[in-house]
């Protein structure tokens, strides 16, 4: 298995910036993909941004594109999520993700990931 702990999150006013790490354990030499998830209050988990372990092809949900950035380090076992341009709506707990079984076509799919971090959460004010 692996295990993902999240960790960054905090309370930034609106227009500024975060960094959110995810430091991976386990068995790291299975990841294909690193995901990050967000879900805000009342809402459902949402699909936010994703990177293969080896390539590092990238993808974002349209809601952060241009303002977020997925990164990974694989010798540090280490994916992050920089966020600038912070909008209240993007409040919500973030959560790192990835599994054996995940594949690139389905890198959104929430149960393509096998393994999930506790989350982070991330608060941005008005």
């Amino acid at each position: 298995q692996v295990q993902l702990v999240e960790s960054g999150g905090g309370l930034v006013q609106a227009g500024g910036s975060l960094r959110l790490s995810c430091a991976a354990s386990g068995r790291t030499f299975s990841i294909y993909a690193m995901g990050w998830f967000r879900q805000a209050s009342g809402k459902e988990r949402e699909f936010v941004a994703a990177i293969t372990w080896s390539g590092g092809t990238t993808d974002y949900a349209d809601s952060v594109k241009g303002r977020f950035t997925i990164s990974r380090d694989n010798a540090k076992n280490m994916v992050y999520l920089q966020m600038n341009s912070l909008k209240p709506e993007d409040t919500a707990v973030y959560y790192c993700a990835t599994g054996r079984g995940v594949s690139w076509s389905a890198r959104s799919s929430i149960n393509m990931y096998d393994y999930w971090g506790q989350g982070t959460q991330v608060t941005v004010s008005s």
